[in-house]
């Protein structure tokens, strides 16, 4: 590397610090700026050059470039971070799709780590967490723009065996004191919901979970099911993969789902394979926020391909692959190297999955903290968990899909 482009480095990682520092350039550079890599690097340049003249205090450069970089990340998306050396050495290969601690399917919700959906019998469930649940401090540290992989490591230290976590539901505040642990995903759920009608709900697209649905299949045509329901509410975790061999099962031709890279060409797509199906009767599927990533990839597959009405509301919108790359200083980048799609459109990070069939759910609405309660937890902070939001007096959405798929065959006759 030049000598010209390690100074380019160093100012670019010091001017980003003092941006979140400062909270924002006293100037408006963005018309001449924007795109235009050396006209930044000459306003970092300038911000430097304040920092080293004005500043108060003598700068402490270390601090100004480790925040630097954190900042650089966090420009970008929810699941890229800067990677201290420290957290590299006790770095763990990332598992594509949706962050997951402790069972908890995580992003971030108005700058907060957001809790998407969250496995019954999980660690994250017995210790108090919910599905739409903000998690607002994390011990005494706020997750208001702090990284989500910043935000597993202390949900995730094992020299505490438990953490209190200052959470927001449905407008409550409260605490919760989370304990990590193993969590178990729990089996598809198979039954026949009414005569001929056959439910089956996915709770994680995980690996083997295609091979689960269809066992499912078999069993509920074995029981007379003519037709079936697929819920894929708090279906979050899994793999594009996976997501396609479950939609597979359904769907016997076309592009199943892609994969976005750099400069937004498609970087893999996975076509569906004719033999793999296993079903072709009438099917509807459920879908709501909780719906995210591989669960994002079944819902797609079988709406573009005209497979199936999708009932409930818009989904979360989520999904990537992310590449680690070593810096000098031992730190890393954890960059997303590419985003789940579906067969046309979008990311779903951009905009989700729409349902045909849109029905909302009784259900609270996800509220984030104001942003004069920033302040740490103290003792008047309520010490229990706010109360759970409360459930639907009736599910309406499992109920319009049974409607849906009583009378559905158009879509069944894609599938043959």
């Amino acid at each position: 590397m030049s000598a010209k482009i390690r100074i380019a480095v160093v100012m670019l990682s010091a001017g980003i610090a003092c941006y979140a520092i400062a909270g924002g350039f006293p100037w408006d550079r963005g018309v001449s700026a924007k795109g235009n890599q050396w006209a930044q690097l000459r306003i970092f340049d300038e911000v430097l050059y304040h920092i080293n003249k004005d500043y108060v205090d003598e700068p402490d450069m270390e601090r100004v470039r480790t925040g630097a970089l954190r900042g650089l990340a966090d420009g970008l998306d929810p699941y890229s971070a800067y990677l201290t050396p420290a957290q590299v050495a006790d770095f763990k290969p990332v598992e594509p799709g949706m962050r997951e601690v402790g069972g908890m399917a995580l992003s971030k919700y108005g700058g907060y780590v957001y809790v998407v959906s969250a496995l019954k019998g999980s660690p994250a469930e017995k210790s108090g967490l919910a599905t739409g649940d903000v998690l607002e401090y994390i011990g005494k540290a706020a997750t208001r723009d702090m990284s989500l992989y910043d935000a597993e490591m202390l949900l995730t230290d094992p020299k505490a065996s438990s953490i209190e976590v200052k959470i927001v539901r449905a407008g409550q505040s409260g605490t919760v004191t989370f304990t990590n642990g193993q969590a178990m995903v729990p089996p598809v759920e198979a039954k026949i919901s009414e005569p001929g009608v056959g439910y089956i709900g996915v709770p994680a697209v995980t690996n083997g979970k295609a091979a689960e649905v269809k066992a499912a299949i078999d069993s509920l045509t074995a029981k007379g099911a003519k037709k079936i329901v697929l819920d894929l509410r708090g279906a979050a975790l899994g793999s594009l993969e996976e997501g396609a061999a479950l939609a597979n099962l359904f769907v016997g031709d076309g592009v199943l789902a892609r994969k976005i890279g750099k400069g937004g060409g498609d970087a893999a797509s996975v076509t569906a394979k004719k033999e793999a199906v296993a079903y072709t009767g009438p099917l509807a599927v459920i879908i709501d926020e909780s719906t995210a990533g591989a669960g994002e990839v079944v819902a797609s597959a079988l709406i573009n391909s005209k497979r199936a009405e999708a009932i409930g509301e818009r989904t979360f919108g989520a999904g990537v692959e992310l590449g680690v790359f070593n810096l000098r200083d031992g730190g890393a980048m954890l960059i997303t190297v590419a985003k789940y799609a579906p067969a046309t459109g979008k990311p779903f990070m951009e905009e989700g999955v729409a349902p045909t069939v849109e029905v909302k759910q009784q259900m609270a609405e996800v509220v984030v903290p104001d942003d004069d309660e920033d302040a740490p937890p103290n003792g008047t902070e309520p010490k229990t968990a706010p109360k759970p939001a409360p459930k639907p007096v009736e599910d309406l959405q499992l109920k319009k899909a049974l409607e849906v798929v009583r009378g559905g065959t158009a879509a069944a006759a894609k599938a043959a």
